[in-house]
């Protein structure tokens, strides 16, 4: 079956990746990223029916008015709240507030600005997923980067709450990724990075393992297997 499938952050990293896994596969995709230019090249690659749109999550507006041109072409059966950002590396009196502030902005607040601005249509056909982007860091801590872990532990609380006001049909589940040799994993293990798994093999383990996903494992805090 062909799904439609809404993806935040899709210009880079992991949000990329499934991306190209996903349209592989058969599949529609609507992604976002902040970029113009990197939504500019996805759009020259991707014919249509794939849609590509310059959006920041943090901005409800601009949410809103995404999820009005996406609702033209349908509802979407999957979202996947993957855009994120991580602090770099410091004591947390030492990480600068409005660094702190945009890090919450994109990962908490555009996550709920998604839900918000997409989830209402989805009611309508009571069906469909929702896809938070946890983290090891989500489910566990590391000094030097609270921010960012205060944020995915709040993707976990988050979900967990959703789960429960979903109705029956529906799902939201918070997924860690795994450790993966990305732009973001260098920034906190610098050269040490390269020993985890590739985006690449990252990608065949993960889209086949979210494609698998239905209403029954809504609430679950779920990892993708390592490849």
């Amino acid at each position: 079956m062909t799904r439609t499938i809404v993806i935040t952050g899709v210009s880079k990293g992991l949000g990329r990746a499934m991306l190209e896994g996903f349209i592989k596969a058969g599949h529609t995709v609507w992604g976002c990223a902040r970029s113009e230019e990197a939504i500019a090249h996805l759009q020259s690659t991707y014919d249509p029916p794939h849609q590509f749109s310059s959006v920041d999550v943090s901005d409800a507006r601009q949410v809103d008015e995404w999820a009005k041109d996406v609702s033209r072409h349908g509802v979407p059966d999957l979202i996947i709240n993957n855009a994120a950002l991580i602090n770099q590396p410091a004591p947390l009196w030492e990480v600068p507030a409005e660094e702190f502030k945009q890090l919450v902005d994109v990962n908490i607040t555009g996550t709920a600005n998604v839900i918000r601005a997409f989830v209402p249509m989805m009611l309508t056909a009571r069906k469909g997923l929702i896809i938070n982007f946890s983290s090891g860091w989500g489910r566990s801590t590391s000094p030097e980067v609270a921010p960012y872990c205060a944020s995915k532990w709040a993707i976990e609380g988050l979900t967990q709450a959703l789960a429960q006001e979903l109705p029956r049909g529906m799902g939201a589940i918070a997924l860690n990724p795994g450790i993966i040799n990305t732009d973001m994993l260098k920034i906190c293990f610098g050269d040490s990075a390269s020993a985890y798994s590739s985006i690449q093999d990252w990608q065949q383990q993960a889209v086949p393992f979210i494609l698998g996903f239905t209403s029954k494992d809504n609430g679950s805090s779920l990892t993708v297997p390592s490849p």
